[in-house]
């Protein structure tokens, strides 16, 4: 199934009870005011992906199909234009824009220091915006290794960030009713703690879990987890172990979507994937791939 546009428009997910609705920032408000919004879905390199010059990364370039940002979600209260961003891609810019209109979010969650998760926190240094104190939730481990090396060590230095220390399990409870839990996942801890979130609305709950190396890694049951939201957005990063090319998928180890899928069949959940390699065999043939401008009721 090829999507030639890059938005997704009327995907009503009744058996959920959300609505997502793909012209952009556009669309029904919810009774609570707040939207969960995806603003990106690609893995970290993004689509197309530098080196590729096979489909679908060949077809972006001959115009043929619209590019990827890199897997970002964002909360937004149209009553009151509170907004919070999940992650800062290398696609931050074109992000905030799509989420605020280029205004700061009020704050930002971070779940781990890979790439395509906290680079685009540059952006709000001195060589671009030179923000003032933006809010930036992270773990004890993400937020130490901010502070200490550079060239994040600067934003924190010269207050254009103010890092607000998350504990796992510990919810934060943010203006209008929304409540944010960052649950530690295992993946590759090169440099920090890898978390995903549970983001509880006034009228739904969803999971944010982009990155994962095996849900049996886990200490806890996703199954479970999933059984409690409406809405779970899961990594979706391969569709088979080909996926990862010549690379050793030991190396970068992640769930396959069919694995997700059977683990969660029956789910209570809409179960959307997100975070996509750029050579997902999924990618054309998947309904349940998440499609940037999607927006969730909450």
């Amino acid at each position: 199934m090829r999507w030639p546009l890059p938005r997704l428009c009327g995907v009503l997910l009744v058996g959920a009870g959300l609505v997502a609705a793909g012209a952009g920032m556009s669309g029904q408000t919810s009774s609570s005011g707040w939207k969960l919004v995806v603003l990106g879905v690609a893995q970290d390199g993004g689509m197309p992906h530098l080196r590729c010059t096979e489909p679908p990364c060949s077809e972006v370039r001959a115009g043929h199909r619209p590019a990827e940002k890199v897997s970002s979600i964002g909360l937004i209260n149209r009553d009151s234009s509170a907004a919070y961003l999940f992650d800062a891609t290398p696609d931050f810019r074109e992000q905030v824009h799509a989420l605020t209109g280029g205004r700061v979010p009020d704050g930002i969650f971070l779940t781990h220091a890979h790439i395509g998760h906290y680079t685009g926190l540059l952006y709000l240094g001195k060589e671009s915006i030179a923000a003032r104190e933006a809010p930036v939730y992270a773990t004890r481990r993400m937020a130490d290794y901010l502070s200490a090396n550079g060239p994040w060590s600067l934003l924190v230095k010269d207050r254009h960030i103010v890092l607000n220390v998350i504990e796992p399990d510990r919810p934060t409870v943010l203006a209008g009713g929304v409540r944010v839990t960052a649950m530690t996942v295992p993946h590759r801890e090169e440099f920090t703690d890898t978390v995903g979130y549970l983001i509880e609305g006034p009228r739904r709950k969803a999971l944010f879990i982009p990155d994962i190396d095996q849900w049996d890694r886990w200490d806890r049951s996703i199954r479970e987890l999933a059984d409690r939201v409406d809405l779970a957005l899961l990594d979706g990063t391969f569709g088979s172990p080909q996926d990862a090319g010549a690379r050793d998928m030991s190396q970068i180890p992640h769930p396959l979507i069919s694995t997700t899928r059977e683990r969660l069949k029956g789910t209570r959940a809409a179960l959307w994937f997100i975070h996509v390699n750029h050579r997902n065999t999924e990618r054309d043939r998947a309904a349940d791939l998440a499609r940037e401008g999607m927006e969730f009721e909450m």
